[in-house]
């Protein structure tokens, strides 16, 4: 009997490790899900979109799971470092701010930002100078936000909880111009919504608002983790998939934005 129970207990000791290791093996990935075409919502409810797909290859590269975790914009560090998820991977710019608070993997997107406004108002100027008494949106809580109230005091300044919400004010009139990331803002003009409206004036690229790219954000602490992501990245990038990847949405590479 004696045996039998340490067996048993033997048998069920080895079950836990067992569940323990495989919880630990999978990836909690915290996106937005309101930020076509890098991440968003299907019709069927199922997140989508070029951080989704570069997010699954990472972890079939590591050999793992991953689960995927929608968090609004404005609270998306915030729920990190209170372990709602282990990495943040939603097209976030590496910012010095940033990383006071955060680590970053090396980038997977070349980051700048542009302005957009309709066409047919034929907005060509978007100094400050020429922009005062100007209404110009941006989403909220992102590095084009900061990047207008630091830079356009006289202009009015929208911010919107959601980049949709911006392109519908411009669309619709509301506002006279926006500043958006560059690759979500090709997108958006290439489709009928966005039909209205081109870029105008010189891509941002200041790295005090644009940074060092666009990276993978974790914790501090995570070094091993931020080892394995930066390990895995240069070999989806190396063997291809990130081409096979990026070709699915953009007719630019995002690494070069060429």
């Amino acid at each position: 009997m004696k045996n039998m129970f340490l067996t048993s207990a033997v048998l069920t000791c080895l079950s836990m490790t067992a569940m323990t290791a495989v919880a630990s093996d999978t990836l909690r990935i915290g996106t937005e899900g309101a930020y076509p075409p890098f991440n968003y919502y299907k019709a069927d409810g199922q997140l989508a979109g070029f951080d989704i797909d570069i997010g699954r290859a990472i972890c079939a590269e590591m050999q793992r799971e991953c689960t995927f975790v929608a968090q609004d914009w404005d609270g998306i560090i915030p729920a990190l470092l209170a372990n709602k998820y282990d990495v943040v991977l939603a097209s976030m710019f590496i910012t010095e701010a940033r990383k006071e608070q955060v680590a970053f993997t090396d980038p997977y997107q070349a980051s700048a930002m542009t302005f957009v406004a309709d066409k047919y108002v034929s907005l060509t100027d978007v100094s400050p100078q020429a922009m005062k008494g100007k209404i110009i949106g941006a989403q909220g809580s992102t590095t084009q936000a900061e990047f207008l109230l630091a830079n356009y005091p006289d202009s009015e300044i929208r911010l919107y909880p959601t980049q949709d919400a911006v392109n519908l004010d411009l669309a619709s009139g509301r506002i006279d111009a926006q500043a958006g990331d560059i690759m979500p803002m090709t997108d958006w003009l290439n489709s009928a919504e966005g039909a209205c409206c081109e870029r105008v004036g010189e891509l941002i690229t200041d790295p005090a608002y644009v940074g060092e790219g666009v990276g993978i954000a974790l914790r501090k602490e995570d070094t091993a983790l931020l080892a394995e992501l930066n390990e895995a990245l240069a070999a989806i990038i190396a063997n291809g998939t990130y081409q096979k990847i990026n070709d699915e949405y953009f007719s630019l590479n995002l690494l070069t934005l060429k």
